[in-house]
């Protein structure tokens, strides 16, 4: 997530361990950090480790270590529901596949940020929102966007920044948005997003509106200031909101031992007023019945809440950064706890989906995508004098309290 520096001459155990790691991929002609590609064979083996991590996430059937199994109810969840969950899970991540590939293959400009194995973290709690609730996502929150029901042709056509995305093509890949759907543009500086999102949970409480907003965020970033900000001022004015924190223990190429003392992040929440829970970010049932309790405390009129989500990204920080500042087995045994193969055996498990169905609900996904790829392609290109247009808005349609809406 987002990156952190440190300063001092003392290193800690972990700060030596990362800088011999580092050392050691300069001998084996692999270079670390973001923007650093591996080059030669190194680079052949990245490739083709990208590939079968990529294929492996494809397969949500395989199977797991007994003791990832998930257990328990999903409240106030139908069947439908679950299914139509699980649909937008797969969605997500067969989308988050293809665009990794494309990338590789030169098909569009800028960098890609993959989420593949976090996509519980935003598709569940998107999924339960209303169509004007407010979302606030940061650069990798893709499953923000498609469990919020965002049409993944829009979604193309801002990773390949084509005419026909939100914006026009104006801004980057992966800033996934639409303002349709109430989910604002991330931006570049981490963590505007949370004080976005905390702004308009302010609106909808001077509004007397019943909407909530949701704000995403990784471990790294809980160290910005804006962070702190967000959350004071929400605790303080008891506003509807859920933040969420993806804790994929990695800032960049940080571990989390270096950008904060705490274990679990939850207990930030402490320090302005009000509850905060550190949860399996991987555990779908988990997920649901946290956040549907957090948003109904929202909308009752309760408060913010802060929920943890222990996760993992499988691959770099985007994906020109070949992430060899983490060990193997620390990503093997995470690829172990991927979120779709343990909801997928629960679902099967009680009955509530067969293999046909999930082969069938698979075959439609990838068409879907497909298309989607197939229409940014064709759409244009932004032209140049398009960038200066939309600089300075003359009709806000959002928050206007003098007119009463």
């Amino acid at each position: 997530m987002a990156e952190k520096k440190t300063k001092g001459k003392k290193k800690t155990a972990t700060a030596e361990a990362v800088t011999e790691s580092a050392a050691e991929s300069q001998e084996t002609g692999r270079t670390t950090g973001e923007g650093a590609a591996p080059t030669g064979e190194a680079k052949e083996d990245f490739q083709a480790l990208q590939r079968r991590r990529e294929d492996l996430a494809l397969d949500v059937t395989r199977a797991f270590p007994d003791k990832y199994r998930i257990s328990g109810e999903m409240e106030g969840c139908s069947d439908a529901a679950k299914i139509d969950l699980l649909e937008r899970l797969v969605r997500t991540r067969t989308f988050d596949a293809r665009m990794r590939r494309l990338f590789r293959q030169g098909r569009f400009e800028g960098t890609y940020y993959s989420q593949i194995g976090q996509e519980a973290c935003d598709v569940v709690i998107a999924a339960q929102l209303e169509k004007t609730d407010f979302v606030g996502p940061s650069h990798r929150d893709l499953g923000a966007s498609v469990g919020k029901g965002i049409p993944l042709t829009a979604l193309a056509a801002q990773v390949y920044n084509r005419v026909d995305s939100p914006d026009g093509g104006r801004y980057t890949a992966c800033h996934y948005w639409h303002p349709e759907y109430w989910v604002m543009q991330p931006s570049t500086s981490i963590m505007m997003n949370w004080i976005a999102a905390t702004g308009a949970a302010f609106g909808f409480k001077m509004l007397k509106k019943k909407g909530v907003a949701v704000a995403f965020g990784g471990d790294g970033a809980t160290a910005h200031g804006d962070f702190h900000e967000g959350c004071n001022f929400a605790g303080v004015h008891r506003l509807p909101i859920v933040y969420i924190i993806q804790n994929n223990l990695w800032a960049e190429s940080l571990p989390l031992s270096l950008t904060t003392a705490l274990t679990d992040l939850a207990h930030r929440a402490d320090a302005y007023g009000f509850p905060g829970v550190t949860i399996d970010g991987n555990d779908v049932i988990s997920v649901w019945n946290t956040t549907r309790k957090a948003l109904q405390r929202a909308r009752g009129g309760d408060g913010p809440t802060l929920i943890e989500m222990k996760t993992y990204r499988w691959f770099g920080h985007s994906d020109i950064d070949p992430a060899d500042y983490r060990s193997e087995d620390e990503v093997e045994d995470w690829t172990e706890r991927d979120p779709l193969p343990r909801y997928v055996a629960w679902l099967m498990e009680n009955e509530v989906l067969d293999e046909e169905r999930l082969e069938g609900i698979r075959q439609a996904i990838r068409q879907e995508v497909e298309q989607a790829v197939e229409f940014a392609e064709a759409s244009a290109r932004p032209e140049p004098e398009a960038f200066l247009s939309e600089v300075f808005v003359h009709e806000y349609p959002g928050f206007d309290v003098r007119a009463g809406r």
